[in-house]
């Protein structure tokens, strides 16, 4: 046991933790870097002992304790058969680690655990934190909840949440926390395209640009709990956690249990600020190394040109008019598989329909190779129809509770990977397609919400995604160069764990652009823009039957990983040259847009959404302005261009708009839309540019060279 306390400081570039240790660990700082002797200021931060309550202070630790009177949601609830059900943790060793963290080892001799914790903040200031518990004595400890908790200030009073559903991923909202709490719980078995696992505390009215924010990010592929808490004290935190299904985790003697990490930020320059942690996070610490070394390629993706009717010889047309417009990756989607006619049968039969492929896959994988193109296949391999050869042969593989019914999504079931031949069953079919032809990338998909996932009649909703990972993970050790999309329906599962497994997610089934602007503002927060799928459609919408211009619809993909998802045969010779400017676009940007620096900057006007991205070394940036509505006044106000070096000169253009920019609704534009200008860093942050007039739903590009 610690006997004396003393404090630890992990500092990053732009934020700083205080961690005073004794008995117990607790995070009294978290802000911007202070100087000096931190182990002399410490005691500025002791609280006062009201009176009417225990008569001694109660810190709030990274996992609270019933035990020791602090009467918030604990870190560790369960029990060993009916005892052992209020630990109290004291710490009996520290480990400062290399990589500026801290191993905290905490033991309850009474009740027979020992907790670790570990902290790290790295240099771009984002803090990983998770527990893990061990039992140390005879006896099953049953786990009912196990929870990563992190504090917040007083003064974090607002928050920014996310909502969502299936074509309408990654919405924000905001909401005051005077009192009370939010909580937030996803039991549908995947991250889930309702409650995508993150939120942002911050002072009042933080902003992009102003304001203190904490964002939080938990890296969990299932169901989840997140909660922020206003303690009667007006102490506040935040709290993060798998949710366990009845009797799921039990711990024999010896074995041990790990919840996952929580990612965390503070930024002093509100959410731009927080940001810009996260995605160099993401970029230096969880994409792999050969991703951050290649250029990502631009997709064609062929659900939204043919969906389940596959021709051979049509699809290498296909192929053909996708490397004309500059594709450098062609994907076949769902319908190639054993009687896979439609969306009712066939899941889980991974064997090529031979009545559609005649001469086998080989033939197109060539062709499209000699196109100079990489090949990539469509799978779901954890998902199975009862109309299907597998499910005729094993019923048992079934993701299921016996004797009951579960009702279907999208007509199919998940298969009990705790099953091992079920595991092994869908390892080998994937490996024989990667073993066997030239395929370059997998869009791996999840398309339903999972009930009653059971196996041997016990809950395994925690086990059937951990063994997802391991799934992953085998396949990835076969095939280490294969590249992986995440795509469950859409934005179904994106976290920050699958993505150190995968390369890219697909961040809605939605491609109206219209959409695609707010989808893919909220998935901006976290991630950066080179792991996010972002495709030009067809004109007239699939999801949402509007139609977009081929500007609005270009310039709004250009910033994700790019890609196109129609049929590039049956588009007319316009549309085609739309597509092949916009991917020309693209790859003249690709570099910039895939390692700046993201912005989102403020608008006067709310009809209007701008994204920014500028280049480290400030030297170049382009900026979208998104016409969202109707303008809401007759002008538009100006626009002030941040992130740029104030001291330097910009030779400011216009590099795309709509075909009617400049004329119809408007008599002139500002003069620079014209002829370009030449304006400092300083006068675009401070002043800016008078705002164009536009239609609704559509987008100018702008371009920044500093001279």
């Amino acid at each position: 046991m610690m006997n004396e306390k003393q404090v630890i400081a992990l500092s990053g570039q732009h934020s700083q933790l205080l961690i005073k240790v004794g008995e117990a660990p607790e995070i009294c700082y978290w802000g911007k870097p202070v100087s000096g002797d931190v182990s002399q200021f410490i005691n500025a931060l002791s609280r006062p002992v009201p009176y009417g309550r225990l008569d001694k202070d109660v810190p709030m630790t990274l996992s609270p304790e019933l035990a020791r009177g602090l009467f918030s949601s604990p870190g560790l609830e369960g029990h060993r058969d009916g005892k052992d059900w209020a630990p109290a943790f004291a710490v009996i060793d520290i480990d400062q680690c290399a990589d500026n963290g801290l191993a905290l080892t905490a033991e309850d001799t009474v009740a027979g655990l020992r907790l670790v914790t570990e902290l790290n903040l790295d240099q771009h200031d984002v803090v990983k934190v998770r527990h893990t518990l061990i039992n140390t004595k005879a006896g099953v400890y049953q786990v009912n909840r196990f929870a990563n908790t992190l504090p917040l200030p007083e003064r974090a009073n607002e928050l920014m949440t996310y909502y969502g559903r299936w074509v309408h991923e990654f919405q924000t909202v905001r909401q005051a926390l005077p009192q009370g709490g939010y909580q937030q719980e996803n039991r549908r078995g995947r991250t889930s395209h309702e409650h995508y696992p993150a939120l942002v505390a911050g002072t009042t009215h933080f902003g992009e640009q102003q304001g203190e924010v904490w964002g939080f990010h938990f890296a969990w592929s299932g169901n989840h709990r997140l909660r922020v808490d206003v303690k009667a004290d007006g102490r506040r935190f935040m709290q993060a956690e798998a949710i366990y299904l009845p009797g799921e985790i039990a711990l024999a003697e010896g074995e041990s249990l790990s919840t996952p990490w929580l990612y965390a930020s503070y930024s002093a320059d509100g959410l731009n600020g927080m940001s810009h942690h996260f995605h160099q996070h993401v970029r230096h610490s969880i994409l792999t190394n050969e991703m951050k070394a290649k250029t990502r390629p631009i997709h064609l993706n062929t659900w939204e040109g043919i969906y389940f009717d596959h021709d051979p010889a049509y699809i290498e047309q296909m192929a053909s008019q996708a490397a004309e417009m500059g594709v450098e990756r062609f994907i076949i989607d769902d319908g190639w598989f054993k009687g896979r006619n439609g969306d009712k049968a066939a899941l889980g039969d991974w064997f090529l329909d031979e009545s559609k492929y005649p001469n086998g896959l080989a033939p197109i994988i060539e062709h499209v190779n000699k196109l100079g193109m990489e090949f990539g296949l469509w799978f779901e391999p954890e998902m199975i129809n009862k109309d299907s050869d597998l499910y005729r042969s094993h019923p048992e593989w079934l993701l299921a509770v016996e004797g009951y019914e579960q009702p279907t999504g999208r007509n199919q079931y998940a298969l009990d990977l705790s099953n091992h031949d079920a595991f092994e069953f869908v390892l080998a079919r994937l490996d024989h397609f990667l073993s066997h032809y030239n395929i370059a990338y997998i869009k791996w998909d999840m398309n339903r919400e999972i009930v009653q996932p059971g196996h041997q009649g016990k809950a395994s909703g925690h086990q059937q995604v951990e063994l997802y990972y391991q799934l992953v993970d085998k396949l990835r050790a076969k095939h280490p160069l294969v590249e992986i999309e995440s795509c469950a329906a859409g934005g179904g599962r994106i976290d920050f764990e699958v993505l150190k497994r995968t390369h890219r997610f697909w961040a809605s089934d939605n491609n109206d652009a219209l959409e695609r602007q707010q989808i893919q503002r909220g998935m901006s927060y976290f991630f950066p823009p080179e792991v996010m799928g972002s495709h030009i459609g067809a004109s007239h919408c699939h999801s949402t039957r509007r139609r977009h211009s081929i500007n609005f619809r270009g310039l709004t993909a250009l910033f994700g990983h790019m890609g196109i998802e129609l049929d590039p045969v049956r588009e007319c010779d316009e549309e085609k040259q739309g597509f092949e400017k916009y991917i020309q676009l693209h790859k003249s940007l690709r570099e910039l847009l895939h390692t700046g620096k993201t912005l989102r900057l403020p608008a006067d006007d709310p009809a209007h959404l701008i994204h920014a991205v500028v280049a480290d070394d400030q030297s170049q940036a382009v900026v979208m302005v998104a016409q969202l509505a109707m303008p809401t006044n007759s002008l538009s106000g100006t626009l002030r261009l941040v992130g740029l070096n104030p001291d330097a000169n910009y030779q400011i253009s216009l590099v795309d708009q709509p075909n009617n920019f400049f004329e119809g609704i408007v008599s002139c534009q500002p003069a620079w839309c014209y002829e370009g200008i030449h304006l400092s860093g300083e006068w675009c942050d401070s002043v800016g540019l008078a705002m164009p007039i536009m239609d609704a739903e559509s987008a100018i590009l702008i371009k920044l060279e500093q001279i």
